[in-house]
C-alpha cells in the first residue's frame, strides 16, 4: 500500500512509520495538517493514517478538506481522544475507520488491511454475513437486527475471522493479534475466547469451524 502518515508527535510517527515500511508499505510522513493536503493534492494514496490533534489544521480540517478535494482514500484516524462525539464526527466527515491511543502498531496494520478489502469507494464500516451484522468502526456486531454483547477480544477474533471467510486463520496470528505482547498467555486463553464466541453466535448465519492443530475459521450460511 501506499501510504500517508498524518502524525506531529516524533515518537508515535516513528514507531508507525518504521511498522508499516517493515511490512512493505510505501510510507510519506505529514507533520502537520498543511503539509498532509499538500501530500494529499501531489499523488494518489491506498490509505491515510491521520491524526486529530495536529498543529495548525487539525485532522477535522484536514479530513473535510481532503474529501472535499475528491480524496477516495482509506482514512484511518488516530486519536487520544475517547469521546464518542469525535468518533461520530470524525466517521461523519468520512473516516472509514479509527483507533484510540494507545494503540498495538500490529491492531494498525490489521485494520489498514481490512480497509484495503473494502470494494473501491466503498466507504461504509458495515458488512453482512447473513444474519450477521458487523460494524467495524462502531465496534459493534449484531444477529437479525439484535445486539451482540461482545467483548473487546471477542470482538477483534470475530473481526479477522470474518476478514477471511472460508479461510484458515493460524492460532500464532490470532494469538498475536488479540492478545498484547505484554500479556502472559497461552493458547487455553485463545481457545476461551472462541468458546465464548460461538456461544454468542449460535443463532447466527456464521460458524466458527476448527481446523484442528491449525487454527480457526469462518463459515457462513444461510440461517
Amino acid at each position: 500500500m501506499r501510504i500517508l502518515l498524518v502524525e506531529d508527535n516524533p515518537d508515535i510517527g516513528d514507531a508507525i512509520e518504521s511498522k508499516l515500511k517493515a511490512a512493505g508499505h510505501g510510507v510519506e510522513w505529514a507533520r502537520d495538517g498543511e503539509s498532509a493536503l499538500r501530500w494529499v493534492a501531489e499523488g494518489a494514496w491506498d490509505a491515510i493514517v491521520l491524526d486529530i490533534m495536529l498543529p495548525g489544521k487539525d485532522g477535522f480540517a484536514v479530513l473535510r478538506e481532503l474529501r472535499a478535494a475528491g480524496c477516495d482514500a482509506q482514512v484511518l484516524v488516530v486519536t487520544a481522544r475517547s469521546e464518542i462525539e469525535d468518533k461520530i464526527d470524525m466517521l461523519d466527515l468520512g473516516a472509514d475507520d479509527y483507533l484510540v491511543k494507545p494503540f498495538d502498531l500490529r491492531e494498525l496494520e490489521a485494520r489498514l488491511r481490512a480497509l484495503m478489502r473494502r470494494p473501491a469507494g466503498h466507504t461504509s464500516s458495515l458488512a453482512q454475513y447473513g444474519n450477521l451484522a458487523l460494524d467495524i468502526a462502531g465496534r459493534s456486531a449484531s444477529v437479525g437486527g439484535r445486539p451482540l454483547e461482545l467483548g473487546r477480544r471477542e470482538f477483534r477474533l470475530l473481526e479477522i475471522l470474518l476478514g477471511r471467510v472460508g479461510q484458515t486463520v493460524l492460532k500464532e496470528r490470532l494469538m498475536n493479534q488479540i492478545f498484547s505482547q505484554d500479556d502472559d498467555v497461552t493458547l487455553n486463553a485463545l481457545e476461551l475466547q472462541v468458546s465464548r464466541l460461538r456461544k454468542k453466535l449460535v443463532n447466527s448465519s456464521v460458524d466458527i469451524v476448527t481446523v484442528r492443530g491449525v487454527g480457526y475459521q469462518a463459515c457462513c450460511h444461510e440461517q
